[in-house]
């Protein structure tokens, strides 16, 4: 079975002009990753301290994948006929939303079933996200596959606790620009994170490993967390998201602004983004106009363009010290990377 399973690509028709040609690198764990484009001679981008994994996570509306999947599905199940006597096909495109709702998808955010049909000797799953349909998942007829990932519905995805970084022959020096910082200035060690607020697996890193980094690290003066923005065109409320953080910064509250984006979601856009404010008690007046305005783009964009500059193509990405993690790995492989680099300094 496939050991990556936390992360979601892109289409590859679909264009975005932030992203970098990835095309040539394989995805990385538990991370969303913008969709490749064609090279252009003399631009072609190599990350050499990037992870590298040999199997690809569950994605939305990846074609090319999904027809890799189904090739795979058809030879390893018998062209269907080992599964002839499986799930009915509404049966089926429920146990894969159910899947995908419990072990994929951030708290706020659901999947609905749209339709199946057969195809190939699978069921071609189509899903609705936050109001976009997505066309591309499948699954077994006996329900105890879901692909392109190769996901094994009978059991929870194993996120495993592959360290997700490679020793890479130089560090690599990231921007701190001026964004947000949780953590003592004089902390030996600082995580750079480039996230985007609608991004699941961001979500998962929000829930599941920062609080820990922050009890035994952050709280301790021994690591600064620095957040910078890299949110995904195929996201459509990110942009926004991320203007908002901005914008209740100038009124001291970015750090609870986050909290409230990744821990109740970003469903509904700028008017949750409004609501979330006046809960904040912020000066809303003041926070309308700053949203509206989209006075923050600049600051967005350049997060964008600092983060494709060392090689992020996907988030959650992070920078230990200069020490490249992609994904939202487990916090066993943070702590691994932040004590070897606290027993430097000391």
């Amino acid at each position: 079975m496939d050991e990556e399973k936390n992360r979601e690509d892109i289409p590859k028709e679909q264009e975005d002009e932030h992203a970098q040609d990835m095309s040539k690198e394989e995805p990385s764990p538990a991370e969303e990753k913008e969709p490749a484009k064609e090279a252009k001679p003399g631009h072609e981008h190599h990350h050499k301290a990037s992870h590298k994994k040999d199997a690809h996570t569950w994605k939305i509306a990846t074609a090319v994948l999904a027809i890799v999947a189904v090739v795979l599905a058809v030879v390893a199940f018998g062209n269907g006929n080992a599964a002839a006597e499986g799930l009915s096909a509404d049966g089926a495109g429920e146990k894969a939303v159910s899947y995908i709702n419990t072990n994929i998808l951030p708290p706020g955010t659901e999947a609905t079933l749209k339709g199946v049909e057969e195809k190939n000797g699978l069921y071609n799953v189509m899903i609705e996200i936050q109001g976009r349909t997505y066309e591309d998942t499948y699954i077994t007829k006996d329900g105890q596959m879901l692909f392109p990932s190769g996901f094994d519905t009978t059991a929870p995805p194993d996120f495993g606790d592959d360290p997700g970084t490679q020793a890479p022959a130089e560090l690599v020096e990231v921007s701190e620009d001026d964004d947000a910082v949780k953590g003592s200035a004089d902390a030996p060690v600082t995580i750079i994170e480039f996230s985007d607020f609608e991004c699941p697996y961001c979500a998962r890193f929000f829930a599941d490993t920062l609080p820990q980094i922050e009890e035994q690290y952050i709280n301790t003066g021994k690591v600064r967390l620095i957040y910078r923005d890299f949110p995904l065109s195929f996201h459509p409320q990110a942009q926004k998201a991320a203007e908002a953080s901005e914008c209740a910064d100038d009124q001291g509250k970015y750090w609870e602004m986050h909290d409230l984006l990744f821990g109740k979601g970003v469903a509904g856009g700028v008017t949750t983004f409004k609501q979330y404010a006046e809960d904040l008690a912020l000066d809303t007046k003041t926070f309308n106009e700053c949203l509206d305005s989209g006075e923050k783009a600049a600051e967005i964009s350049a997060d964008l363009a600092d983060g494709s500059a060392v090689g992020v193509s996907g988030t959650p990405g992070f920078f230990i010290n200069g020490i490249p993690v992609s994904g939202a790995q487990p916090f066993s492989v943070f702590k691994q990377v932040i004590d070897e680099e606290l027993a430097k300094a000391e």
